[in-house]
């Protein structure tokens, strides 16, 4: 009787060893990489909105912003960008810029843009989650991937295909949960480099709103088979999984060859200006998830542009898309240039004849048939 009555008393000494023994490893273990970058960088580098005395009893007719991610290194040749942008189009409206890099911006960088903008101009570092390999792709398969990839290919076989990789799932997943666009309802993507080559009349961001437009595109061309042999069957596996995301007007019929199969064709989403409730719907989530859980960013180099393209065109009705022919933009090779004679010889120095809406792999006239 004696004996057993000390049994309860050791087990509970038991148990608070083992408790203070987990505390102990709980406190003892690495810190997450974001604690680790709070304490490495200064808050101004994690994030730092630089506004302008001007804009600050303005009220912007859209909650919209232009979204870029670049480098430090990028910083001349988005100068460039940044001061055609401004001069065709944001002078006259001066809707602020949110910059998104996955190091800190250099104060070099900041006082450039701060300078060559009309806008507000926000900077951000990009979360390490966002930025990275998730825990379930098998980095032996994509090491491979890699590894083999045809050598004609973009960025096929290189040193950079792992951050091509993280790259586009950045773009397909990730930019819109940036918390500086938080306060956005629609973005504009803009990338180093770009060039806008006509006066940009009116303002398409309201137009998107006046028309209930949720996404619009200048050039339509057809990726590399190679970079997306499983996407389309992995689309179908998630369409026939949530068939009720799949609206009724829906514009899968351009993105289908006459076998069945992805004919390759994409929005090229350099250029996009683009509602961000879309990407932040259920639906979207569910189709980036459903793809990202599949591991093709990492095994087959799947772009932003094909994915951005088939959730378009599975998600959204077809008046929910618009082709902005009137919108002169350059990204190297490709342009779309207006065509209308008048119009380009008054607001354009872009020639009409070499526009991607002319190349055979340009998909646009098909979608302008649908």
């Amino acid at each position: 009787m004696h004996k057993h009555a000390h049994q309860p008393r050791l087990t509970r000494v038991v148990l608070v060893l083992v408790a203070l023994a987990a505390a102990v490893l709980y406190l003892a273990r690495p810190p997450p990489i974001e604690k680790v970058r709070a304490l490495s960088y200064a808050p101004d580098q994690i994030r730092e909105s630089r506004l302008k005395t001007a804009n600050a009893s303005a009220t912007l007719p859209v909650r919209a912003a232009f979204v870029i991610l670049a480098r430090n290194s990028e910083l001349h040749a988005l100068r460039t960008t940044v001061r055609q942008l401004e001069d065709q189009f944001n002078v006259r409206h001066n809707y602020p810029y949110v910059f998104l890099n996955n190091e800190p911006f250099t104060d070099e960088f900041k006082h450039a843009m701060e300078w060559a903008t009309s806008g507000d101009c926000h900077f951000g570092l990009v979360p390490y989650e966002h930025w990275s390999v998730p825990s379930w792709v098998d980095n032996v398969r994509a090491k491979w991937a890699a590894a083999t990839m045809d050598e004609y290919v973009p960025y096929g076989g290189s040193s950079s295909y792992r951050k091509i990789a993280v790259l586009f799932r950045f773009q397909s997943g990730f930019f819109f949960r940036h918390e500086l666009l938080d306060h956005f309802d629609y973005y504009w993507r803009v990338e180093p480099g770009v060039e806008f080559t006509c006066t940009i009349h009116g303002d398409p961001f309201r137009f998107m709103v006046e028309n209930d437009k949720s996404y619009a595109f200048t050039i339509t061309l057809r990726e590399f088979p190679a970079t997306v042999r499983s996407l389309w069957a992995t689309t179908s596996a998630f369409r026939a999984a949530y068939p009720d995301y799949v609206v009724p007007n829906n514009t899968l019929r351009w993105l289908t060859a006459d076998n069945g199969d992805y004919n390759m064709c994409h929005f090229w989403s350099n250029f996009e200006i683009a509602s961000l409730a879309f990407l932040r719907s259920e639906q979207y989530m569910a189709y980036f998830d459903f793809l990202d859980r599949a591991g093709g960013f990492f095994y087959e180099r799947w772009g932003d542009a094909p994915v951005h393209s088939l959730a378009v065109a599975m998600l959204l009705n077809k008046s929910q898309v618009h082709y902005f022919d009137d919108i002169g933009y350059y990204h190297r090779p490709f342009q779309n240039c207006p065509t209308d004679p008048d119009f380009n010889s008054q607001y354009c120095f872009c020639n009409a004849n070499r526009s991607m809406l002319h190349h055979p792999d340009s998909c646009t006239r098909a979608w302008l048939d649908l």
